[in-house]
């Protein structure tokens, strides 16, 4: 009976131990999902770009506008001290695979680098939960590159701290200090990449072009604009062979990238389009189609455009409008008139006007009327167009 138990214990101990896979699939593995990764980062960052210069580009994962890529690179958390924060996704990646293949070399013995790259892969899953809180609570829009980023990402540690267990250092910090003293001593081809790595870094942020910051050409003394009989504000031709009805928002990024392009457009063929404004905001106070503010601070705005339009600067407005923080909480009105040449009087007392407030009325209501349900929206010809206008309509008119 003794003998029969001594057995038992010599078969479940052999059984609690788990033999280590040869070192080239924990090595191979994690590189594949460090590279899916960065491919990742890659495409978020070209995704990021295009949305930002390129007026007709729709991401694969603007699905809805609960789930869209699109509106998560539009905010103003997809930058990070200067550059897009999946470009810094792709100096991360990059980073953990240089470390990575230290961990191939011979003298690294299979031991060597882990512990760094279980530290990088724990920041990576904590900056993770970061930017899911942002998405979550702030932008409140669900990224699928994103959450597909999260997932790579918790992988990552997850193998990383598996590889750990199978290849073990004794002593978290003791494994740490040699991991660190394997990278320099002695002197590798692999520490002098790293070292070139961290240089074009450092200096990539104060180099990285600006791309997401644009201007609308400025309203000079010769540029045409007028008002309507139905009182809309118009900037462009006398007798124009194009006009475009736009129903717009001052909180709406698709707003201000459509207005600015077609006020370009303008710019250079001023005796060929007319650009007519009405004021669409997506908020209940205005909106009848709304329960909720989708951009709570799009009505008061909308006021200070239509009481500028009743001084005659309603374009030195709109160009001061469009350039609002997309977060904004607070409107220093004072500023505001200064720098749009309104009186700050009349602009104070804009939200009791109601001369002002059934403008904004009639714009929307308008809007409804030919089916307008979301900014921007344009109307040519009597017909509708959603979301943006199509580049021929304008190209035909250029020939």
């Amino acid at each position: 009976m003794r003998l029969c138990r001594m057995r038992y214990q010599v078969v479940r101990t052999k059984k609690s131990i788990v033999k280590p896979l040869p070192f080239p699939v924990y090595f191979w593995t994690v590189t594949a999902i460090t590279v899916t990764g960065l491919l990742n980062m890659i495409y978020s960052s070209v995704s990021h770009y295009r949305v930002h210069t390129d007026l007709l580009y729709v991401s694969l994962c603007a699905v809805s506008d609960a789930v869209n890529c699109d509106t998560v690179s539009q905010s103003m958390y997809s930058i990070f001290l200067g550059m897009p924060v999946p470009v810094w996704g792709i100096i991360g990646y990059g980073f953990f695979l240089i470390l990575l293949s230290f961990t191939y070399l011979r003298e690294a013995e299979n031991r060597r680098i882990w512990m760094l790259l279980f530290i990088t892969a724990l920041f990576f899953s904590g900056y993770s939960l970061f930017l899911a809180y942002i998405l979550k609570f702030q932008i409140k829009v669900y990224c699928i590159l994103c959450l597909a980023g999260y997932l790579i990402n918790f992988t990552l540690l997850y193998l990383v701290w598996i590889i750990r267990r199978r290849f073990p250092e004794k002593g978290f910090f003791r494994a740490l200090k040699k991991d660190v003293a394997f990278l320099w001593r002695p002197w590798k081809i692999h520490t002098t990449i790293l070292l070139v790595f961290f240089g074009i870094v450092s200096i990539l942020p104060f180099v990285y072009p600006s791309y997401w910051h644009f201007s609308l050409p400025e309203v000079t003394a010769d540029m045409t604009t007028g008002m309507t009989e139905e009182g809309d504000p118009w900037i462009g031709s006398d007798n124009p062979e194009l006009v475009i009805i736009e129903y717009s928002d001052y909180m709406c990024f698709q707003c201000r990238k459509m207005h600015m392009y077609l006020r370009q457009i303008i710019a250079n063929n001023p005796d060929k389009i007319r650009l007519v404004h009405r004021l669409f905001p997506m908020n209940p106070q205005f909106n009848p189609l709304l329960k909720k503010s989708l951009h709570p601070a799009s009505g008061i705005l909308a006021i200070a455009a239509a009481y500028a339009a009743l001084e005659g600067r309603f374009w030195q407005m709109n160009d001061l409008l469009y350039d609002m923080p997309k977060d904004i909480k607070t409107l220093n009105i004072r500023d505001l008139a200064q720098q749009s040449g309104v009186s700050f009087e009349g602009l104070a007392a804009a939200p009791t006007n109601r001369g002002v407030f059934y403008k904004i009325k009639l714009d929307v209501l308008r809007g409804i009327e030919i089916g307008v349900t979301g900014t921007p929206a344009y109307e040519v010809n009597g017909k509708l167009y959603q979301g943006r206008l199509p580049a021929q309509i304008i190209e035909k008119i250029l020939e």
